[in-house]
Parts: structure tokens; C-alpha cells; sequence
């Protein structure tokens, strides 16, 4: 396993998905990450179905975005949680958060506050719509952030109007993503200048930056984008086509060379000169003549011809046929984790390869049990106070008081 990030520590009070996705990838790469989880309102995250392991213990979806992190539980609002931050600032200099603007600095956890007792700390903040602004308090989910960037105006059929993505575009290509760029660009210019820094990433933000084609050409005197309208998103015969068994076929023959080869193989080599009209209602028609010929067909009689022919057209997998296909096994994109318990479960892999090596982080996530199912935050409470020098007396006035908690005291 290559660890090129090793030696970074890194401090996570996110939940769900945005924050630790980004995480994970830093993790996976070989940074060592602590969770700060609240005692008695663990991530919901780790109440997603199904639940995993030999005691069913785990959620799939928890052991996967948290995995490779330990996890200690305290109580921010308890005044010896703060003084208990302070110290792993000592080893800790990044700090990734997501909580609305304001809150940390309520908690006494302000990037101000914190950079006092270590300048080095990189301070990365993720919010819906950005630490300043009209909106900074405003509530919001990836849907929210996605229409207030413009991304899904112009993300659907014109006869639907927008449509929701299968992931969280917003959460993963806008939060998660930018903010580990953001920390690795922090932590190159830290090398020179031995001072850390505070990373806004706007959820909302990243998403107008992902208008990088579309707005690039409204911005520059071109028409406004549209559903359907565009060279992507279904204004040419770059689109999906239903099959005759209620599957789909992803035609992307853009260049003349494939669809050359497109139309031959569908047996109309004649229509590939019929790309070149520009008249929206001829573009419609053409699009309904190849719907015709796609729909005759059950979606494996196309597979059959597309296997052979290189036009840019691949069949619609289920996930379970994408993780199940000789692409998904021959480039590693699977991984095993081994949970406390000694059984495995299957985990995506992290998709950088570096010297034709993955790294993928495949410490077990948290054990332990709630009412719910779930496994329990602070597993490494005590193994991480201790490292940080506290003694047996202190750790015990911290559990008592209910500043610290581990996983087997949390009912």
C-alpha cells in the first residue's frame, strides 16, 4: 500500500458524507484521522441498512467512508473537551469541520481560537453556502446547492425539467473533493511558509465552478443552458436509448469516426450524415429513429455488437454487474476489510494508483451496539487520552464527568 500523505494528522468532526468522504480519501492515502464524535448523537451514517459483520454490528455504508479512522467521543460542550482539543492540537494540524458557520466559534473551536495554540493548523471548513455571504445560515442538502448553482437548471429532459443525480453531485465533486484539494494545497504552501490557514469550501460554490463548459460560454455572450438544449445533455444524439427488455444503451459518438462506426453497426450508415444538421427539430428526429432501431433490440443483442465495434457505446450496468465486470476486478476497484470480529466484507477501492499500487485503508470501522443496531462512536477514547499523556485519574474524571466517552459505556 503506498501512503503518500502519511505522516498528516488529521482532526474530523463532520458527519455523513461530504466531510468524511474527504476523510476517507486523505486516510486512504495515509493520513492518520481522528473522529471527534458526540457521545449521545452518534453519525446517522452508521444507522444505514445493511447492517454488517459476523454480529451485524456495522453499516456497510459507515465501514466504508470511515474506514481507516479512529474515533473519540467527547462532549464539545463540556469545558474539558475543549482543553482536551487543545492538546491534540500538539499532533494534529488539520482540522476538517462542516458544521454551519458560526458553530465552532460558539463551541470555542474557531479557527482564531485553535490557530492560537498551533499557527501550522489547516483549518478546513465545509458549509452549504460559504463561511460569508447572504445565505452562510442557511440550512441546505446537495438538491438546495445544486439549484442555487445553476448546475440543475439545465440537468434533465425539457418535458420533466430537472432531475436528481444518483449520487450527490454537490456533497462529493464540490464538498468532499475540493476540500481535500484545498488541504493539500494548504499543507505544499505550509512547507515554505510554516503557517497554516482557513479553507472555506461553499458546498454551492463548487457546484457553480462545475459549470465550467455551459457557463463558460454563457458568461462569454452565448445562449443560456437548457435541459436538453446542449451538446451533453441531449441536445444531439448523445443520449441514452431504452432497449426492448427496459434496459438502457449510452451512445457517445460525438466524433465523426464513431458515429460513423455507430450508425454502420445499427445498420443506417446513411444517418450519420443527418449529425450534421443543426435544426433542433431535425437533431429530434434523428434521436427518434435511433430510439426505434435501439428499442427493436433486447439490450444484450447490443452488447453483442458494441463488444466488437469502437464507437464510444457501452450498455447501462446495474451496480452490481459494474462491480461484478472484468473492468471493476482487473483495475482493483474492490477491496476486503477485515471487521473486529474476523469476518470480511467487500468495500469500494480508493481509485488513485500511484506506481500501479492503490491505497485503501483497511483498519476495521467501530464495534460495539446501540438499541438501533449501529456501532458505537469513541472505540479508541481511552487508547488516544492516554497517548496524549493524561493519566488513569484524569481519564477516569473525564468519563465520570461525561466530557469523554468510550463505545462500551454508551447505552
Amino acid at each position: 500500500m503506498t501512503k503518500p500523505l502519511e505522516g498528516l494528522k488529521v482532526l474530523d468532526f463532520s458527519t455523513l458524507l461530504p466531510g468524511p468522504y474527504a476523510t476517507m480519501m486523505l486516510a486512504d492515502l495515509g493520513a492518520t484521522v481522528l473522529r471527534i464524535e458526540a457521545p449521545h448523537r452518534p453519525d446517522l451514517l452508521r444507522f444505514i441498512p445493511p447492517m454488517v459483520g459476523g454480529s451485524g454490528a456495522v453499516s456497510a455504508a459507515h465501514a466504508s467512508i470511515n474506514r481507516g479512522k479512529a474515533s473519540l467521543a467527547l462532549d464539545l460542550k463540556q469545558p474539558e473537551s475543549i482543553g482536551i482539543i487543545e492538546r491534540l492540537l500538539g499532533e494534529y494540524d488539520i482540522l476538517v469541520e462542516q458544521f454551519r458557520p458560526g458553530v465552532m466559534d460558539k463551541l470555542g473551536l474557531g479557527y482564531k481560537t485553535l490557530s492560537a495554540f498551533n499557527p501550522r493548523l489547516i483549518y478546513c471548513s465545509i458549509s452549504g453556502y460559504g463561511q460569508s455571504g447572504p445565505k452562510q445560515a442557511d440550512a441546505g442538502h446537495d438538491i438546495n446547492y445544486l439549484a442555487a448553482s445553476g448546475l440543475a437548471s439545465y440537468s434533465g429532459r425539457a418535458d420533466t425539467g430537472p432531475v436528481l443525480s444518483g449520487l450527490q453531485i454537490a456533497d462529493i465533486a464540490g464538498g468532499a473533493h475540493h476540500a481535500v484539494m484545498g488541504v493539500l494545497a494548504a499543507a505544499n504552501a505550509r512547507h515554505s511558509s510554516g503557517r497554516g490557514a482557513h479553507i472555506d469550501i461553499s458546498m454551492t460554490d463548487c457546484a457553480f465552478a462545475l459549470n465550467t463548459i455551459c457557463g463558460a460560454s454563457a458568461l462569454g455572450g452565448g445562449p443560456e443552458p437548457h435541459a436538453g438544449t446542449e451538446l451533453l445533455n441531449g441536445g444531439t444524439h448523445y443520449d441514452y436509448y431504452r432497449t426492448a427488455d427496459g434496459r438502457h444503451l449510452a451512445v457517445g459518438c460525438l466524433e465523426p469516426q464513431f458515429a460513423q462506426r455507430f450508425f454502420a453497426a445499427i445498420g443506417q450508415p446513411e444517418w450519420n450524415a443527418r449529425t450534421a444538421e443543426l435544426v433542433p427539430e431535425a437533431l429530434r428526429q434523428l434521436k427518434a429513429d435511433i430510439a426505434t432501431v435501439i428499442g427493436a433490440q433486447p439490450l444484450a443483442y447490443w452488447t453483442d455488437i458494441f463488444d466488437a465495434v469502437d464507437a464510444c457505446v457501452e450498455p447501462v450496468k446495474t451496480f452490481s454487474e459494474a462491480a461484478d465486470s472484468q473492468l471493476m476486478r482487473e483495475r482493483g476497484m474492490l477491496a476486503r476489510a477485515t471487521l473486529d470480529d474476523g469476518s470480511h466484507i467487500p468495500q469500494i477501492s480508493n481509485p488513485i494508483l500511484i506506481d500501479g499500487a492503490r491505497a485503501h485503508a483497511s483498519r476495521p470501522p467501530d464495534a460495539g451496539h446501540t438499541t438501533r443496531g449501529g456501532g458505537l462512536p469513541g472505540r479508541d477514547s481511552i487508547q488516544i487520552l492516554t497517548g496524549l499523556g493524561y493519566s488513569e485519574e484524569e481519564i477516569a474524571y473525564f468519563l465520570a464527568s461525561g466530557a469523554v466517552a468510550e463505545a462500551a459505556a454508551i447505552s
